[in-house]
């Protein structure tokens, strides 16, 4: 007998679950891609995506996946041979950097292991830049496989005044913890539609400030990745290089308006806070006593609230086992040393108290199922989190 019937839990790090109510958005046929009415509304898309980043800077949006954000943002900030300094603290940072030496860039790398960037690192390198050689420091606010979170702060303001642009990957973070491009001084932004923004894979979005639009078309510049041609776009087509997305703009729409302006942005960063406060606490008591599970990053400032990544002895059989009998889908561990060995569980996005109580209950019911060693009260020492004051 399978306990898995009925409505499935799903705390992978993406595609993160899609509100009923932007499902119901997104299933309505096109109207006139000509007419006003679909101009309009993407124009309103637009300017709440530039307040969910926290910017007044220029936007521009492309049909594609985080992948293709980052072969948009490489497109219009290098020439082939430009050099970029690469502060990695996980997977997709490695794999960020790898794309762009694919398309002729030169990276440089600091790679941190499962540890933030460091600014003081950072500022070293540097400042040994004399000629300005570094045309650009790249950096993921959240690694999507480690779970680390970079103090980009702290990393703008060890940049100092060398003249390299600072490139952010918000795509595990933004709508999920703090962003605060035009503040923090960020000069290009990049995120995706299928993590924070509640809504299906298939959009992706890149702000850059002037200073980053001043540097014009480089050789890597082509026609459908001009970033110029979309931010400063008249006809609904060019934002998009053809035909829209436009069961996709219905979409984000409806879950830019829950996140901006019912729930609120403070809000849903303080949701977030407190959902991953509890699956850190959960860890934590299951790791009593010596059993192996821990969590993979140390320090909880550290800690991304979007995503939390553990090392779990039989983590692969344990996975298997939740969606096989509760219904619940857990996330592989990707990157780890170990990943049969290893999980991730998501918590961004449409996500609240019930759905993590629910994953981290199918997790403490399957490794009793198991046999796998852990200690003793993970749902309670949650719970405590859950049952703090707001």
């Amino acid at each position: 007998m399978s306990l898995a019937a009925g409505r499935p839990v799903i705390a992978i790090p993406g595609p993160s679950p899609v509100p009923d109510r932007v499902l119901v958005a997104a299933h309505r046929a096109s109207p006139d891609i000509y007419g006003e009415e679909l101009a309009d509304l993407n124009l309103s898309v637009m300017a709440q995506l530039k307040r969910l980043a926290g910017t007044g800077a220029h936007l521009a949006p492309y049909i594609g996946n985080g992948h293709a954000a980052w072969e948009a943002a490489g497109a219009n900030i290098f020439n082939s041979g430009d050099r970029a300094l690469a502060l990695t603290s996980g997977h997709f940072g490695r794999s960020w950097a790898q794309q762009m030496e694919q398309m002729g860039v030169a990276v440089e790398r600091l790679d941190f292991g499962n540890l933030p960037a460091d600014p003081d690192m950072l500022a070293r390198r540097l400042a040994e830049d004399k000629a300005g050689a570094i045309k650009a420091v790249m950096v993921c606010q959240i690694d999507t496989a480690t779970g680390v979170m970079s103090d980009i702060p702290a990393l703008r303001d060890a940049m100092g005044d060398h003249p390299a642009l600072l490139m952010v990957d918000a795509i595990a973070s933004l709508g999920c913890a703090p962003m605060m491009m035009d503040d923090w001084g960020v000069d290009v932004l990049i995120s995706a539609s299928q993590k924070g923004m509640m809504c299906l894979p298939g959009t992706c979005f890149v702000w850059y400030s002037d200073r980053a639009a001043a540097r014009g078309r480089s050789q890597l510049t082509t026609p459908y990745w001009d970033w110029h041609a979309r931010a400063g776009a008249e006809a609904l087509w060019r934002f998009w290089g053809g035909t829209p997305p436009v069961q996709q703009i219905f979409a984000l729409d409806e879950a830019l308006r829950m996140i901006l302006d019912e729930e609120g942005l403070f809000a849903v960063w303080a949701r977030h806070a407190a959902l991953a406060r509890a699956v850190w606490a959960a860890a934590d008591a299951w790791g009593e006593g010596g059993t192996g599970i821990r969590l993979s990053v140390e320090d909880p400032m550290s800690r991304a609230a979007s995503v939390t990544a553990m090392a779990l002895p039989g983590a692969d059989a344990l996975r298997a086992w939740t969606v096989a009998h509760c219904g619940v889908t857990l996330g592989v561990g990707l990157g780890a040393e170990q990943p049969e060995n290893a999980l991730r569980v998501a918590h961004m996005g449409h996500a609240n108290a019930g759905m993590i109580l629910a994953a981290l209950g199918a997790m403490q019911a399957g490794m009793a199922a198991l046999g796998i060693a852990h200690g003793p009260g993970g749902l309670d020492a949650a719970a405590r989190v859950l049952a703090e004051p707001a």
